[in-house]
C-alpha cells in the first residue's frame, strides 16, 4: 500500500486510489456530527449558489457552511460543530457548502473513492483503508480556504499514515502544536462569534465517531453516505 500525502485543490485534483479529503476546521469534523444527531444524508456542494438553488427547489433542505468562515445569509448552520451537537437533525436532508473541503470533493475527479476525513473519526478512516486494502492511498490536506497548507490538516494525514505505516505518532504534540499555530484563532476574544473555542475542542476529539462518509453520486449531485467502520 502507497500512502502519499497532497496539499491543496491541486492535490485534490491529482488523488487516486482511494482518497481521504482532510479539513479539521470544520467541515469534515461537522459532518460526523451532523449525522450523528441523525440527517438522514448531506450533499456537500462547491457552489454556492448551487446550495442556494437545492433550498428553493427542497424547502425541507438545511443550508449548512460558510464563507470566509462566517454563516451565509438564510443558512440555518454555520460550518460548526458547536452549533450542530444539540439540534435535532433527526431524518433530515443537509446542504453542506465550504472554503475548503467540499471543494476537495468537486475536484477529485481522478480518484477510485473518496471519504472526507478529521480527526474525530480517525480511527474509522484507519479501519476502512485496511479493510480495503487498496494498492494506492492519497490523503489530501484542504489547508485554509484553500489557499495555504494548515496545521490540523497537515498532521491529521501524518497521524493516519504513521499508524497505517506502523509509525509511533503523538497526538497530545500535534494538539499542541495546532493549538499555537492554525488553531490560535479559535482562543481570540472577538473571533468567539464565528470561531468559537468550543469548535476547537470538537474538532480534536480523537476517534469519537466509529463511522466514516464514503462520497457517492446521485445524477449530478455528490452526497456523503454514513459506513460503520
Amino acid at each position: 500500500m502507497k500512502v502519499t500525502i497532497l496539499q491543496l485543490l491541486k492535490g485534490a485534483q491529482h488523488a487516486k486510489g482511494l482518497t481521504i479529503i482532510i479539513d479539521v476546521f470544520r467541515a469534515f469534523s461537522t459532518a460526523c456530527y451532523i449525522f450523528n444527531n441523525g440527517a438522514q444524508k448531506i450533499y456537500p456542494v462547491g457552489n454556492i449558489d448551487l446550495a442556494y438553488s437545492l433550498k428553493e427547489k427542497n424547502p425541507d433542505f438545511l443550508l449548512v457552511g460558510e464563507r470566509d468562515e462566517k454563516k451565509p445569509n438564510g443558512f440555518n448552520f454555520g460550518n460548526s460543530p458547536s452549533q450542530i451537537i444539540d439540534a435535532d437533525l433527526q431524518g433530515k436532508t443537509i446542504v453542506h457548502t465550504t472554503s475548503s473541503g467540499t471543494q476537495g470533493i468537486a475536484n477529485a475527479k481522478k480518484a477510485d473513492e473518496v471519504l472526507t476525513g478529521s480527526f474525530v473519526n480517525a480511527g474509522a478512516i484507519i479501519n476502512y483503508i485496511r479493510m480495503r486494502q487498496p494498492q494506492q492511498v492519497s490523503l489530501v490536506c484542504m489547508g485554509y480556504a484553500c489557499e495555504y497548507p494548515t496545521d490540523e490538516d497537515t498532521l491529521c494525514a501524518e497521524y493516519i499514515k504513521n499508524i497505517l505505516e506502523g509509525r509511533p505518532t503523538n497526538f497530545e504534540e500535534m494538539v499542541a502544536t495546532i493549538r499555537k499555530g492554525s488553531g490560535a484563532r479559535f482562543f481570540i476574544p472577538e473571533n468567539q462569534g464565528w470561531a468559537p473555542s468550543a469548535d476547537f475542542e470538537l474538532c480534536l476529539t480523537l476517534n469519537r465517531f466509529d463511522f466514516v462518509l464514503k462520497v457517492e453520486t446521485e445524477g449530478d449531485l455528490n452526497y456523503l453516505r454514513r459506513i460503520n467502520a
